[in-house]
């Protein structure tokens, strides 16, 4: 059980964004405000009244930056895209959790099996309850307090020097979260337990390569892993923009953020890095816009393929199991999961199975749950359906698709490097978010920035060639004084 402190925590950050919001350019305050949350509040900690979402590391960040945005700042948001295409993967994305409440009224028992004509019964009857109409009502609010980031971003984050304010903030993020990190790689990860009173996780899965990799107050180690990833090739930006006089520092900073990555004894993260890293060191804006539009085509299309068998998953297992089988094994757990829930998921394609773990597979006799869902993508079919997949992936996507079409139609046109590499990050997650669930308010805080600037690109280059728009942006700008705006404050914010 959480202690007092993981509940005191929770009630204090919203004083710690008045104050940042207070003292801070409103964008910066913004990006610290989703991003400490992330860091440093307690996993599994949650305040639960009635009818409504509950208040957790995610939404009371979200919720008191937006209050606090609007209250203090003064700052409106709209909360309805302009594009046809946006507002449609929006309200697939809102509507679906709301929808699959009205498909899944009926309880799930277990505690008895027909065979034929005979019936295997259980000393026990155990069932999950059906869902119920204030379950819509909580849905839908929980899925717009997990979008504000969203929103807000789509606003204060679209220019080129506030992208540049969000890769600083993660690389000074990630040079401070080192510090714990470094504590639990040396004498086990213990902090979220002495802090806060409980282990967020299984402690054996924290175990690696002959010591400990840190989880610290974050839901698992590899969003450790995938976090210490984003902020050394955010690291490496900032290198390839360095001048003679600062290269050194910055090419120390880097190499520093890349030995902690190690430390964190993940694969996965550190082969984001060594796939990623020449690409922000040496590649061109378009061609990490190509690379990341690319990732999401994968990600988008990925449960499609797995869907319908298209992937060799049996010829990768065996391949591993020749050279490395405890990865193997790992893998063919994994697949075997994954085959288990799409099956169950298919009794519900439309919305799925919605919540209280009604859309994983459990006995028959017992009501235990037999299987795991670890990719974000099996989880949200699941829940939700393929039209919540298409919502949430779909928005998710758009931005790289749209800044990809966007330079595309123009070749001529210089695109921004520091949007090359925001795109590259985003795309990696959308890529880890296939075998882990790092569907993070950072995610949609990236994802609204950069489609905030895939409208301002097209803005600015309707007024030089005002030609009829196209593609996936169509309708989807701006307004052009709302953009003007955007644009004349570039520098707000902006460490020096």
């Amino acid at each position: 059980m959480p202690n007092i402190i993981a509940y005191a925590a929770l009630l204090i950050w919203p004083l710690i964004i008045l104050w940042m919001f207070r003292k801070m350019p409103p964008e910066r305050a913004f990006i610290w405000s989703i991003l400490g949350g992330y860091m440093l509040l307690p996993e599994l900690t949650e305040f639960n009244p009635p009818m409504i979402p509950a208040f957790d590391k995610a939404s009371i960040p979200n919720l008191t930056a937006f209050v606090v945005a609007i209250m203090v700042a003064k700052l409106r948001f709209s909360l309805l895209p302009e594009g046809r295409v946006q507002r449609l993967l929006l309200a697939m994305l809102i509507l679906a959790p709301v929808a699959s409440v009205f498909t899944n009224t009926e309880p799930l028992v277990f505690g008895y099996i027909d065979i034929g004509q005979m019936r295997l019964a259980a000393d026990q009857v155990n069932s999950l309850p059906g869902m119920q109409l204030y379950d819509s009502v909580s849905a839908l609010a929980r899925s717009v307090i997990l979008l504000l980031p969203f929103f807000m971003a789509r606003h204060l984050l679209a220019s080129e020097a506030m992208l540049v304010e969000f890769l600083r903030a993660l690389v000074i993020a990630g040079l401070i979260y080192s510090v714990p990190m470094l504590f639990e790689v040396r004498f086990s990860p213990q902090l979220h337990t002495n802090i806060y009173g409980f282990f967020q996780h299984d402690f054996g899965q924290m175990m690696r390569e002959g010591g400990f990799r840190p989880i610290v107050f974050m839901p698992h180690g590899l969003w450790v892993a995938f976090f210490a990833a984003t902020c050394a090739l955010s690291a490496l930006y900032f290198v390839r923009e360095a001048t003679p006089l600062d290269r050194l520092q910055k090419v120390l900073i880097a190499i520093y953020l890349i030995v902690v990555l190690w430390l964190c004894k993940s694969m996965g993260a550190r082969l984001f890095v060594l796939a990623l890293a020449p690409m922000v060191l040496f590649f061109s804006a378009k061609a990490q816009l190509r690379v990341a539009a690319a990732m999401a085509a994968v990600a988008m299309s990925y449960p499609l393929l797995r869907g319908a068998d298209l992937l060799p998953t049996r010829r990768l297992v065996y391949y591993l199991y020749a050279r490395v089988p405890e990865r193997a094994q790992s893998l063919e757990f994994r697949f075997h999961n994954e085959d288990l829930l799409l099956a169950h998921a298919w009794e519900k394609p439309l919305v799925g199975w919605g919540g209280w773990g009604r859309n994983l597979i459990r006995d028959p006799l017992t009501g235990e749950i037999v299987t795991i869902s670890d990719g974000m993508w099996v989880i949200v079919i699941g829940q939700y359906g393929w039209i919540g997949y298409l919502g949430t992936f779909g928005l998710l996507c758009l931005p790289l698709f749209a800044l990809y079409w966007l330079y595309r139609q123009r070749p001529k046109a210089e695109v921004p490097r520091v949007v090359g590499v925001c795109a590259l990050l985003h795309g990696a997650n959308l890529i880890d978010m296939l075998p882990n669930a790092t569907l993070i308010p950072l995610t949609w805080l990236l994802t609204g920035a950069l489609l905030g600037h895939a409208e301002l690109a097209r803005a600015r280059q309707r007024e030089d060639d005002p030609r009829p728009s196209d593609g996936l942006a169509r309708g989807g700008l701006l307004a052009s004084a709302r953009l003007d705006d955007l644009g004349a404050r570039p520098n707000r914010g902006v460490l020096r």
